[in-house]
């Protein structure tokens, strides 16, 4: 199982923050994933394009629910 560390969120320039930290956590995650996808075969471009809908789909989930 994969365990993520967040500490409390940035009080100052909270996006850039928030952006920052969830990059260095989730990145090498993200490169492991299409790492394996291209060795499989798979086009990069299309994964990537792939990870960025799906973080699309959940936002828009969780934005009609507040």
């Amino acid at each position: 199982m994969v365990e993520f560390k967040f500490g409390k969120p940035p009080v100052e320039e909270a996006a850039e923050g928030i952006s920052i930290e969830c990059q260095r956590q989730l990145q090498p995650f993200i490169e492991e994933i299409v790492s394996a996808a291209v060795a499989a075969g798979w086009n990069q471009k299309d994964v990537l394009l792939a990870l960025v809908e799906l973080a699309w789909d959940l936002y828009e989930k969780r934005s009609a629910d507040l």
